[in-house]
């Protein structure tokens, strides 16, 4: 149960001794209705309590009262029969027969337009109570789709005769002018008179709703729509919806003559009519008729929901035969005639600005009809309640996620804007609470088109053309990831995972495999491996006793550190060969085994046997000898490892 049904103090109080009140069903401009228990007859009932701000008005008491018994006066299955009327203390109350199902309504908002066959069926019934109720000289004065009844057993009646009159007392004042505007008979409107052929109006507009599933006339006020009533003719249903025949063309543009001579007399001739449309056709849709509880051939619970919700078509409807070969003709030339109103649309003027403050009163806080649900988005919570409570009607939050709308800020309703509701309706209002977050696995070692769908699949941006660096993960392979947030502020890495929000944005790190290792290379291959791949270089000599004279000894490193680039700028370390040394100048007069060490120690080899060969030098004699030459000389250059040979003499 809601909040709402929990705090109305009527659930659950026993009314009178005898009708204890179990839930309410519906609330209106009067009164309010709740299911109740007959605990004398032990059946469900619905309970109609009058609302207590009117209980000292003796006006509505009266009518009140009037609409039990022009309800009890009628005696026909497509009538909601009225049981009791009674008053307990000082509330107000009818007891009426009690029907689970919906209201006609409810039907239009659940499927817009209805199908022929549906409308056919819906409107045979009404159509039958209301000449029940025409035949007791009743006017409805009310006959809207709010109204209607659709049981779950597959009847359809019409109820709410709460502004019922006699047709022989059919003046009202601009106080009982009470029908709902949206259905109201033009002549209600200017002369404030009405009879059985205001009720035709009121049908001929709800059946073109029921074609089309609009209404005829719109306005965002309603005496804007009143004087359309007044002034304007119905257009053809089939003009919104081209699958309407003829026929039901004709029907509706009669039963909406503005003058109301000129419209069916009653609802038994437009039901005549109705019934001669149907076998035109080919159509007999089956109405429902009321089977008592516990008779033999009542309808089983899958019947009726099946008939509620289809309306099926079935057997023949005995239907009454009408004479009026001319009729269509008529209507037709009788809408092409439109004269000038000038005078006519001053004196309507003058009449609704008289009964402005009646109409102020009806929306305002009488009765009413139903109201239509105001644009919220674009505004706070805060205000988008207040703009629904002065429309009447209950705002409740629900946060939705939205990657554009800001948080705190209303995206719209459910109902949406423009749908009418009952007063009191609960209408959820969408807050964004700002775009929804997500959480990213590792994204380090994945391939960049895997990333890309990651991100992309939670609404966060990816450039096309990410950063490129040389490393040891293979090419095209995601070495690092950051998220620029939406809101601003720093990047967050997110390589080994993170938090994103929808609309966020990522730049990604991609590798392009390993830098070429060009050691060892000579400096042209070098040069030209490292171009392929988009790297400068610059070129450094050193000696080397081990590498060769123009080959690359070594790579340096990336200034800055961290990975190569494309563009950037490796240094190598290219081969001079080895470093040439100079050859002492004072190695003559040395002895050979003092000269030997010496050029040893600065990394010569050294070949100490006599120039010639003749004089065979061993080793024992390397101090006794001296050194009388070198070659190269003294004094001059060769490369470290060089071999120095050496002239000894005596």
């Amino acid at each position: 149960m809601s909040t709402s049904q929990q705090a109305d103090p009527l659930i659950g109080r026993l009314v009178d001794g005898r009708y204890r009140v179990r839930a309410r069903i519906a609330r209106g401009g009067m009164a309010t209705v709740y299911v109740a228990t007959d605990l004398r007859l032990e059946r469900r009932i619905a309970l109609k309590v009058m609302h207590g701000h009117l209980s000292d008005d003796t006006v509505f008491q009266s009518r009140f009262i009037q609409e039990a018994r022009s309800a009890a006066r009628l005696s026909d299955p497509h009538v909601v029969n009225v049981f009791d009327q009674g008053q307990d203390g000082d509330m107000a109350y009818l007891v009426m027969e009690y029907l689970p199902g919906i209201t006609l309504r409810e039907l239009l908002r659940e499927h817009r337009r209805l199908t022929i066959d549906q409308t056919l069926t819906i409107m045979d019934a009404i159509l039958s109570g209301l000449a029940a109720a025409h035949r007791a000289g009743i006017v409805h004065r009310d006959v809207k789709p709010e109204n209607v009844l659709l049981a779950e057993d597959g009847r359809i009646k019409i109820g709410d005769f709460g502004l019922a009159r006699a047709t022989t007392a059919n003046t009202a004042s601009g106080a009982q002018l009470m029908g709902t505007i949206a259905y109201l008979a033009p002549e209600l409107v200017t002369r404030g008179t009405a009879d059985a052929r205001s009720d035709i109006y009121s049908l001929g507009i709800m059946l073109y709703e029921m074609l089309t599933g609009e209404q005829p006339y719109k306005g965002e006020q309603p005496m804007q729509i009143a004087y359309q009533h007044a002034t304007d003719s119905v257009p053809r249903p089939s003009a919104k919806n081209p699958g309407v025949p003829e026929q039901l063309d004709e029907l509706v543009l009669w039963a909406t003559e503005r003058e109301p001579g000129d419209r069916p007399l009653d609802a038994g001739a437009m039901l005549e009519r109705l019934r001669g449309i149907e076998k035109e056709l080919g159509l007999a849709p089956q109405v429902a008729r009321a089977v008592a509880v516990g008779t033999a051939g009542a309808p089983t619970p899958a019947e009726s929901r099946e008939l509620t919700k289809v309306l099926p078509q079935t057997a023949a409807v005995p239907s009454a035969t009408v004479d009026e070969p001319d009729n269509a003709a008529r209507l037709r030339a009788r809408t092409r005639k439109r004269s000038a109103r000038g005078v006519w649309a001053l004196i309507v003027v003058l009449l609704l600005a008289a009964g402005a403050g009646f109409t102020g009163w009806y929306f305002g806080s009488g009765p009413g009809s139903l109201v239509a649900v105001p644009d919220v988005s674009g505004r706070s919570f805060a205000d988008a309640e207040l703009l629904l409570t002065e429309q009447q009607l209950q705002a409740q939050q629900q946060d939705v996620n939205d990657r554009d709308i800001p948080s705190g800020t209303t995206i719209g309703s459910d109902p949406s804007p423009g749908e009418r509701l009952d007063k009191d309706s609960v209408v959820t209002v969408f807050v964004s609470i700002g775009p929804a977050s997500h959480q990213i696995p590792t994204l380090g070692g994945k391939s960049a088109d895997e990333v890309r769908g990651i991100l992309q699949a939670v609404f966060v941006g990816v450039g096309d053309d990410p950063e490129r660096q040389f490393s040891d993960a293979g090419e095209n392979t995601v070495i690092g990831a950051s998220i620029i947030p939406r809101s601003g502020g720093d990047a967050i890495a997110c390589t080994e995972g993170c938090t994103v929000y929808e609309g966020d944005a990522a730049t990604l790190v991609v590798s392009l495999g390993p830098i070429p290792d060009v050691t060892g290379e000579s400096q042209s291959q070098a040069q030209r491996a490292l171009d392929g791949v988009g790297l400068a270089y610059s070129v450094s000599e050193r000696f080397s006793n081990s590498v060769a004279s123009g080959v690359v000894i070594s790579m340096g490193d990336r200034d800055g550190g961290g990975n190569w680039r494309p563009g950037d700028t490796v240094p190598l370390v290219v081969s001079k060969g080895p470093e040439p040394v100079q050859i002492p100048g004072d190695l003559v007069g040395k002895s050979i085994r003092d000269a030997v060490n010496q050029l040893q120690g600065l990394g010569f080899e050294v070949n100490a046997g006599i120039d010639d060969g003749t004089l065979p030098l061993g080793f024992k004699y390397w101090d006794i000898y001296k050194v009388r030459a070198s070659n190269p000389q003294p004094g001059s250059t060769a490369p470290r490892g060089a071999t120095i040979t050496l002239t000894p003499t005596l």
